[in-house]
């Protein structure tokens, strides 16, 4: 697995996209690691302070904060 396939690095700030098969925390969620591609989609473990858990998302899923957005 190399970083160079994923758009986010690990610590930054992201958004997760609503969805609505997926309930999840609102508010911003850190990138925690750099998970392995589904198929040419790059996945992330991502944790928001509002839950106790981690999350396994797709790239497609997560937009990067602005500076105003903090």
């Amino acid at each position: 697995m190399t970083d160079q396939l994923h758009k986010f690095k690990i610590g930054q700030t992201v958004n997760l996209v609503p969805s609505m098969s997926r309930l999840a925390a609102r508010g911003h969620y850190q990138i925690v690691s750099l998970r392995p591609a589904n198929g040419e989609n790059p996945q992330y473990r991502i944790r928001s302070k509002s839950e106790a858990h981690e999350r396994v998302v797709a790239e497609s899923d997560l937009v990067l904060l602005t500076a105003s957005e903090f």
